[in-house]
C-alpha cells in the first residue's frame, strides 16, 4: 500500500498542515510530519478538500456512447475533483431494472476513477405511467437509494405519491424533475422579458413551482424525502424555505450555471445557452446565491448533460438542451460564491461533498478531513486564473457555455481511496 505526504495544504482553506495518507486512509494531520518512503506532493498553500460528490450526473452509457461513457465521464468527474458520482437513469435502455444499474455500476468500478452510483427510474421507461422496479434496484449489487425521471417530470400526482411511499421503506429518496409539462409545450427560454423580445416560447417559472409545491406537501403526507433537482427560481427557493420550516423532509440542488448565467446569454442564439430548466433572470441568480448560502438550497449538482457536436451546432429550435459541467464546476462555486464572500471553502466542502453524500448515502464519501478517514480528497489551486478551453476537456463531449471565458481554480490532484486518478492536473 503506498504512502503520500501532502505537505503544506489549507485544509478547508484553513492553516497550512500536512496530510499523510496510508493505503486508503488519512493516517495523520499535523505540522511538519515525515514519513520515510512516502511519495511527498508539495501543496505550497493550495486548499484540500474532501473529494467532491456529484449528486446529478449524465453519464449516457448505455446507448448514448457517442456523447459519454461510464468511462469519459468518471475521467471528467476526476478531473473536477470528484470521487463520486450519481449516474441518472435516462438512457437506453433506461435504467429501471436491476440489471442496468448493476451494468452501470460495475463499469465504474471497473474503470476505477471515481464510484459510480446508479439512479433508478421513478417509473418504467419514464414514462410515468407505472412504477419501475424500485426494490429490487435497491436489493441489486448496485443498492440504489435514489431514484428520478429526470429529464421529465413525474407529474401523476399519484405515482408520484406511490413511490414516495416505496422509498420511505428502505430510507430512499424521489428526485424529482420539477416541470409541468402542460405548461412548458413548445417552452425554449425562460418565460419573460428577453423570450418576448426574441419571440421564443416562454418557460415560466410557475412551472417549475407549482410541482414543487405539490410534492413538498406529498411529502409531508407521506412522511418521506424528496429531493428537487437543479432548483432554478427565486419562487422555488421560498417554497423549499417554506417548506423546511415547516419541518418537511425536503432537499434541493442548485447547478452551477443556474448560479453565473442568466437568459440574457439567449439573446446570441447559440444553442450552448439552451438548458433544462432554461437560464433564468439576474433575480433569480442572486436568490439562487443566498440560498445556497444559507442553506435553504443544499447542495451544488452539475447536471452534467453531455451531447455530441450535431446536437448543439444547429439552429436554437432543434437543439438539445444541456450542458456540461463536472470540469468547470468547483471553478463556477469558487467565482461565484467564494469570492462573493457567500461561502468560505468549508461551506464548499459542505454543499459539494458531504451533503450530497448523505442525501445519496455515499458510502465512504463526504466524510471530513480527518485521521482515520478514507482518503476521497481534491487538491485545489485556488489562486490560478485561466480561459476554459473544451478542447482538453477529459469528457467525450465539449458543449460548454464557458468556453473562452476566465475561470478561477484549478484542481491539481485527486485520489480516491488513497489512489491518484488526477496528479499535476493530468490523469493518472
Amino acid at each position: 500500500m503506498s504512502r503520500i505526504l501532502i505537505r503544506g495544504a489549507k485544509v478547508l482553506g484553513g492553516e497550512r498542515q500536512d496530510v499523510l495518507i496510508d493505503g486508503e486512509t488519512i493516517a495523520e494531520i499535523g505540522t511538519g510530519l515525515s514519513a520515510e518512503g512516502a511519495e511527498v506532493v508539495e501543496a505550497a498553500g493550495r486548499v484540500l478538500l474532501p473529494g467532491l460528490v456529484d449528486l446529478h450526473t449524465h453519464l449516457r452509457e448505455p446507448g448514448r456512447e457517442d456523447s459519454e461513457t461510464v468511462l469519459t465521464g468518471t475521467r471528467a468527474a476526476a478531473s473536477g475533483g470528484y470521487t463520486a458520482v450519481f449516474a441518472m437513469a435516462n438512457t437506453f435502455p433506461v435504467a429501471d431494472t436491476a440489471g442496468v444499474v448493476e451494468q452501470v455500476y460495475r463499469l465504474g468500478r471497473e474503470h476505477g476513477y471515481c464510484d459510480v452510483q446508479p439512479i433508478g427510474a421513478v417509473t418504467v421507461g419514464l414514462e410515468g405511467r407505472k412504477l419501475a422496479e424500485l426494490g429490487a434496484m435497491h436489493e441489486s449489487a448496485a443498492g440504489v437509494t435514489v431514484f428520478s425521471d429526470d429529464g421529465k417530470c413525474v407529474d401523476d400526482a399519484v405515482i408520484m405519491r406511490r413511490a414516495l411511499e416505496y422509498v420511505k421503506a428502505f430510507g430512499g429518496v424521489v428526485a424529482q424533475h420539477a416541470q409541468e409539462p402542460r405548461l412548458t409545450e413548445g417552452a425554449q427560454m425562460n418565460e419573460g422579458v428577453v423570450s418576448a423580445e426574441l419571440g421564443l416560447g416562454g418557460w415560466p417559472a410557475v412551472a417549475e413551482e407549482s410541482i414543487i409545491a405539490r410534492d413538498v406537501l406529498l411529502a409531508e403526507h407521506v412522511g418521506s424525502r424528496v429531493h428537487i433537482c437543479h432548483l432554478s427560481t427565486a419562487g422555488s427557493v421560498e417554497i423549499v424555505r417554506w417548506a423546511k420550516s415547516r419541518g418537511i423532509d425536503v432537499t434541493a440542488e442548485v447547478t452551477p450555471h443556474h448560479l453565473l448565467l442568466t437568459d440574457e446569454l439567449v439573446r446570441s442564439y447559440n444553442p450552448v445557452y439552451k438548458v433544462n430548466p432554461p437560464l433564468r433572470t439576474e433575480r433569480d441568480v442572486l436568490a439562487l446565491r443566498e440560498a445556497l448560502a444559507d442553506g435553504t438550497i443544499d447542495i451544488v449538482a452539475t447536471d452534467h448533460a453531455p451531447h455530441p457536436h450535431e446536437d448543439k451546432d444547429c439552429e436554437w429550435a432543434a437543439a438539445a438542451m444541456g450542458m456540461v459541467g463536472l470540469e468547470t464546476a468547483l471553478s463556477v462555486v469558487q467565482q461565484t460564491m467564494v469570492e462573493t464572500g457567500l461561502l468560505d471553502w468549508a461551506g464548499v466542502a459542505d454543499r459539494m461533498s458531504h451533503k450530497p453524500a448523505a442525501i445519496g448515502r455515499a458510502q465512504g464519501h463526504g466524510r471530513p478531513v480527518s485521521a482515520g478517514e478514507p482518503a476521497n480528497l481534491t487538491l485545489v489551486d485556488t489562486a490560478y486564473r485561466g480561459e476554459v478551453d473544451p478542447a482538453g476537456f477529459a469528457s467525450r463531449s465539449r458543449n460548454t457555455p464557458y468556453e473562452g471565458r476566465e475561470l478561477p481554480g484549478r484542481v491539481t490532484h485527486t485520489w480516491l481511496r488513497g489512489r491518484a486518478t488526477l496528479v499535476d492536473g493530468k490523469l493518472a
